[in-house]
């Protein structure tokens, strides 16, 4: 059962981040911006926004075969409109149909985890999930940049979709019933408050992220601030109403409360990174989408072998010190990105890639399991339901701090080096760029080592 869910959960993080090598091809295929193109992420990140924070009362009223079977639905329909858009409101559609299935799926998975295995064997458990959430996005630039490579972008859905078919076929035998039904009441004030709350939040960040710094501008600030608005009100209401759409009752628990701030801490590491090494080795090191992709592989490879590894690990012996080593890994890595120059060998791109993934997964599963451990029963939904949340807007917020940074580095340099730069100018700005952007990583990743410093062993 967790092995179908395992499988369909991968098909969907990795679509995710498939295209992201892809979007040059989109771009000329469609004749649009890269600022229209950026739609397919931002509709994409917006829709888990959205329907994520729904999914602890989603999977309280509607049983596991009935999630499961309709978010591979969700998934299947938008991979077929994925292969055959012919227009670029048709795709985006696709991914939204896509994003609709996956943010049902996510917090699916690990609440099924949590319900099926006790807590001394949840670590394991939890480690190959994380094998899942974390390879799945790596190995979607490698696997694009070959078939956009060789075949037309169409191919990324289309090689996605038998796996996606199969994936359901073995549902129909495997699926079982395990959370239990309580039906709740639906508070249809509290879904209205928080669609547009985390709703305004992630397009805030994302149109941030698409006009390259324009935190100024009406477009960006608008939504960040009805978005605040509305989760504020909608805080107070899960407060003081009988029937919370999240109980947020689950941050009175303090370990609770440091994972979801080391997890969200490495989101934002994960996205920022995946943002900004990807233009790095196809803007300064001008790598074809291939080898851009090939470049990206050990990291992803060696951080999907970690994760069942720390899983053990942490069953043995706690998560605290799993969690600082990754830190440290995540802040030598950081600190050495910050002197990458368009001479840089790609043998040496691949060890730091490596050791910064390596130190993700030493972060991840670690801090959630940790946190989710501390949790009764009965908040295992809105446990998994805040921890998916708080992901998604990380990813939201590292992506567009990451391209501010690198475009006020950018900006910076060009402004320096006069009116008229030629094309090695620009290289050398994107570059210098890429650097200022890799300060942010860094930034979270020392606060994450400080904080990690608190973190203690739940018992169980």
């Amino acid at each position: 059962m967790m092995a179908v869910l395992a499988v369909a959960a991968f098909i969907g993080l990795f679509s995710e981040t498939a295209l992201n090598l892809a979007l040059i091809n989109i771009m000329h295929d469609f004749n649009i911006e890269a600022s229209t193109a950026q739609w397919l992420t931002t509709g994409y990140l917006l829709t888990l926004g959205i329907l994520v924070p729904v999914s602890a009362i989603l999977i309280q009223t509607f049983t596991t075969r009935q999630l499961f079977f309709f978010s591979l639905a969700m998934g299947i329909v938008g991979t077929l409109i994925g292969g055959l858009a012919h227009s670029f409101p048709i795709l985006v559609s696709a991914r939204v149909i896509q994003a609709i299935g996956t943010a049902i799926l996510l917090p699916l998975m690990t609440n099924c985890t949590l319900i099926i295995f006790p807590p001394h064997k949840r670590g394991v458990v939890m480690g190959l999930m994380g094998l899942v959430i974390m390879s799945a996005p790596a190995f979607g630039p490698t696997f694009s940049g070959i078939i956009v490579d060789q075949l037309s972008w169409h191919w990324i859905f289309w090689t996605c979709l038998p796996i996606l078919l199969l994936s359901m076929g073995a549902g129909i035998f495997f699926m079982k019933n395990v959370t239990k039904l309580t039906k709740p009441k639906i508070d249809i004030r509290s879904v209205i408050l928080s669609s547009i709350g985390f709703g305004g939040i992630v397009y805030g960040f994302s149109a941030a992220g698409e006009g390259g710094g324009g935190w100024g501008e009406a477009h960006v600030l608008l939504p960040i601030g009805i978005g605040l608005f509305f989760l504020i009100l909608f805080s107070f209401r899960q407060i003081y109403t009988d029937n919370p759409m999240i109980n947020l009752r689950v941050f009175t628990y303090p370990m609770f409360s440091l994972g979801v701030s080391l997890v969200f801490l490495a989101m934002l590491m994960i996205l920022s990174n995946a943002i900004l090494l990807p233009m790095y080795l196809k803007g300064g090191l001008l790598l074809s989408a291939f080898t851009a992709g090939l470049t990206l592989l050990p990291g992803g490879i060696m951080n999907g072998i970690m994760s069942p590894i720390n899983g053990k690990l942490m069953d043995k012996y706690g998560a605290r010190w799993l969690v600082v080593i990754g830190f440290v890994l995540t802040s030598i890595a950081s600190i050495l990105f910050l002197q990458i120059t368009a001479d840089t060998s790609l043998s040496t791109i691949i060890i730091m890639h490596v050791c910064l993934s390596i130190g993700i997964a030493f972060i991840m599963m670690p801090s959630q399991t940790n946190g989710l451990n501390q949790l009764p029963r009965k908040y295992y939904p809105d446990g998994t339901a805040v921890m998916s949340t708080l992901q998604q807007i990380a990813g939201a917020i590292g992506t567009a701090l990451a391209i501010t940074f690198m475009t006020m580095g950018q900006n910076s340099y060009l402004n320096e080096a006069g009116s008229y730069p030629n094309s090695e100018v620009l290289t050398e700005a994107l570059i210098y760029g890429v650097k200022k952007g890799y300060i942010l990583i860094m930034v979270a990743s020392i606060t994450g080592l400080l904080l990690s410093l608190f973190l203690k062993r739940v018992k169980v």
